[in-house]
């Protein structure tokens, strides 16, 4: 069964910092092949969303509606939904995930 694969407005918010961000410091064209890279994996979640880990920051507090997939040091986490995929959120890991995990995904 294929899943439907849903870009959040968050997350395509997410993608456009993050190509603006790449644009700006990086050499000409890697923000293209980078959100090339993403849409990819994103598109691959179709057909494996199980593929995906629990993030470690919602595991340790014994959540487990979420996994998320790497494209170091990029995370794109997500929630399955019958026969959907939402990608809920697309961040450098490098980032406090422990404070935006909180704001984003458990609104708090």
């Amino acid at each position: 069964m294929a899943f439907k694969v849903f870009l959040t407005s968050d997350a395509a918010r997410d993608l456009e910092e993050l190509y603006h961000y790449i644009d700006q410091h990086d050499t000409p064209g890697k923000a293209e092949q980078v959100l090339t890279r993403i849409d990819e994996i994103c598109a691959g979640l179709s057909e494996f969303p199980e593929r995906g880990v629990y993030p470690k920051e919602l595991l340790a507090l014994g959540i487990r509606e979420y996994r998320e997939v790497f494209f170091k040091p990029y995370r794109i986490m997500y929630r399955i939904m019958g026969d959907t995929v939402y990608i809920l959120l697309i961040v450098d890991g490098r980032r406090d995930m422990q404070t935006l995990l909180q704001r984003r995904l458990l609104h708090g």
